[in-house]
Formats: structure tokens, sequence, C-alpha cells
């Protein structure tokens, strides 16, 4: 039950990684909208779920939503849905397992090892004469990864994750709607609906069920495991948006594959 839920909730992940590039890449829409509406429908299909009004516990990880969201969108104006999800990943694994370490737990030798072989694999992709990412981009969703990760804790701490997700987005919607403002276009029908289909599906639902399954995760496990996402993100990019399966991507994908099967083997 736990893997199955656990293995849709990475499917969700890679999902948005798709959808955005679908959106962005293509000038279907732009950053801005892309987080207002993805938000905004995200708050929409999970309001009749909220039961009651948001209150100042739901604050931090509204603002956690939004910085992730937003990171998240104007890095993908350029970065590969491949690339952008092994940063995005590799820092999310990072903030968790170090998040987790200051609240006392300690991790296993095998989770140290993968921990380090699965960031390698992030590391490869910033080697002289590979096929890096642009500084600026990158360092967007590395605040992405950091702020995802900050809201990946803040769920293991609620029990009920399908209002606290709710009460979340409601928060973070109207928060995002300056950023339509760094716009310098309106966004298509296309991309309006890839930015539902991502607000309403792909997050709203997504990350409903990935806080049901991270309280009965370890931190390691829980950081560790969404390193999957980057490998069904190059897959799903090479046959849905022709982005080019690079040897880089390859060697890191391998390099956090690896890193997943140590940490999670029991």
């Amino acid at each position: 039950m736990i893997v199955g839920l656990a293995g849709l909730a990475v499917l969700a992940f890679a999902g948005n990684s798709l959808l955005a590039r679908a959106a962005l890449a293509d000038g279907a829409t732009e950053a801005g909208v892309f987080s207002a509406i993805r938000l905004t429908a995200g708050a929409l299909v999970l309001l009749p779920f909220l039961r009651g009004r948001p209150t100042t516990s739901d604050i931090p990880g509204a603002a956690a939503l939004l910085v992730y969201v937003a990171g998240f969108s104007f890095a993908y104006l350029t970065l590969p849905a491949a690339t952008g999800a092994l940063i995005l990943f590799g820092c999310v694994q990072a903030s968790v397992m170090t998040i987790g370490i200051v609240q006392g737990d300690r991790p296993s030798f095998a989770s140290w090892a993968g921990l380090a072989i699965a960031l390698s694999g992030l590391g490869w992709l910033f080697l002289p004469g590979s096929e890096g990412a642009a500084i600026g981009p990158a360092a967007m969703m590395a605040v992405a990864g950091l702020a995802w990760g900050l809201y990946t804790i803040i769920g293991r701490r609620g029990t009920d994750p399908t209002r606290n997700t709710a009460a979340s987005f409601l928060l973070a919607a109207p928060l995002a709607l300056p950023l339509i403002l760094l716009d310098q276009s309106l966004p298509s029908l296309s991309g309006v609906i890839l930015a539902v289909v991502s607000g309403a599906l792909t997050s709203g639902l997504g990350y409903v069920i990935w806080y049901r399954v991270t309280p009965h995760l370890s931190l390691a496990t829980t950081a560790t495991v969404q390193l999957a996402t980057p490998i069904i993100a190059a897959l799903g990019g090479a046959a849905l948006l022709a982005e080019p399966l690079t040897v880089d991507i390859a060697v890191a994908g391998g390099l956090i594959v690896g890193g997943i099967v140590l940490t999670i083997r029991k």
C-alpha cells in the first residue's frame, strides 16, 4: 500500500516537470501566470476538504509551497525537464536529511552512502565539460528544492494531510498573483489547461498522496525515494517533449538510482 502510494506520488512529481516544460518551453504561458493558475487550481480542487478556515499554523506550509512553485516555474523557462528535476530533488534530499539530523534523526551508514552516491549524480551535471545548467535557473531550482524539502517536513507533522494541503494551497494562491506582473504576454488556452492540470491533479491530489505516505517513511527514505522523479522526467521528456537523453543525464540517473537502492534496500 505505502509503496504503491509512493509510486503514484513520484509519478505526480515527474508529471509536474513535464507539464511545466510543455507549457513554458514553447511560450504557451509564462512563469508568473503558470504559478498563479497552478496554485489556484490546486486550491479549488481541494477546497471541499478544507473543513474550516486556515489558521496561523498553516502559514509556514503555504510559504514553503509558494517559494517552491515560483522557483520551479521560473527555472523551467530554460531548464530541460530532466536537469531541472535532478537539481530539484537533489536539493530536496539534502535539505530533508539535514533537517532530520538537526531534529535528532541518525541515518545509518547505508543511508549516508546512498545520499553521497545520489548527490554525486547531481554533481555530475556540473563537472567541466558536462552539459550543465545555467547558474541562474539552476539556483532558482535549488531554492525550489529547499522549499519543497521544508514543505515535506511540515507535512510529516500534520494529522490530516488532505486538509493541510488544501489550506496551504488556499493561502498560497492569492500570494502568487503578483508574479503575473513579471510576465510579458498573456497565456494561450493550451498553457492555461496545462497549468490547471498541474495544479489540480499532479500538484493538489499528488501532494495529498505524498503527505499520507511520508509519516510511514524515515526521513532518509522520504528524501531519497523522490530522486526517482528525475529518471521518470528524463524518459517522459524524451518521449513527449523530444528532449535528448544525454550521456550526462544517463550517468547522473544511474548514480541516483544506485543511491535510492542503497538507502531503501530494506
